[in-house]
């Protein structure tokens, strides 16, 4: 049995998520960030980055969202949610999964915590910055999905599932991702699925889900 870390509408959310897709069994524990419980000594030991997802795997712990869903993706292939080593779409695979890790979430962490990079008076350029990046991702994915149902191949794969996380991070920013009409409608396809509306219900989230 796995052992997820998470908090209410975080990086944890996308591994439940993920976890109720692929039906294992697995325990839940979310942290309450309020009250610190992200950055106590014990939680510190497994996750030395004081954020979450952490999730226990055979004993041992297993940190950052896009790796951890590769990683249960490939435990479990018959669910189908990654291209096998070979195929001719795991190079596409692979390059989005680190693009949308490496390139496209740091912007959210600059946007919602501009006071790290920034420090005090250029915070407002740090989040200008953020935005216009952001922005720019998302055209890129609205881009990519003009033809298609699915980022990668003609089935969801992890790649989905990291992909619709980050943009319901937009839904209060400024020009959200469902202003670009391609992710729209592939966020209210997203948005259908019964293990999101489930992780929705289970971290008690009642926004973004329904539109």
């Amino acid at each position: 049995m796995y052992m997820l870390y998470g908090s209410p509408s975080t990086a944890g959310t996308a591994i439940h998520w993920l976890l109720l897709e692929l039906g294992v069994p697995f325990e839940l524990r979310l942290l309450d960030f309020d009250k610190g419980e992200h950055k106590t000594a014990d939680y510190l030991a497994l996750n030395p980055d004081g954020v979450v997802p952490t999730l226990i795997v055979d004993g041992a712990p297993v940190t950052q969202m896009a790796g951890i869903a590769t990683l249960l993706a490939e435990r479990h292939p018959q669910a189908g949610f990654a291209p096998p080593p070979g195929s001719p779409e795991r190079a596409d695979y692979l390059s989005l999964s680190f693009w949308l890790a490496n390139s496209f979430q740091p912007h959210f962490r600059a946007w919602f915590y501009p006071h790290e990079p920034a420090g005090g008076e250029a915070q407002e350029a740090v989040k200008a910055a953020a935005r216009a990046r952001i922005e720019t991702g998302l055209a890129r994915l609205d881009a990519r999905l003009a033809n298609r149902s699915f980022l990668v191949g003609d089935r969801f794969t992890t790649v989905d599932l990291l992909a619709t996380i980050l943009c319901r991070w937009t839904r209060n920013m400024p020009k959200p991702a469902t202003a670009w009409p391609n992710l729209k409608r592939y966020l209210d396809a997203m948005r259908q699925r019964p293990a999101l509306r489930e992780v929705h219900a289970r971290e008690g989230l009642t926004d973004w889900i329904d539109g």
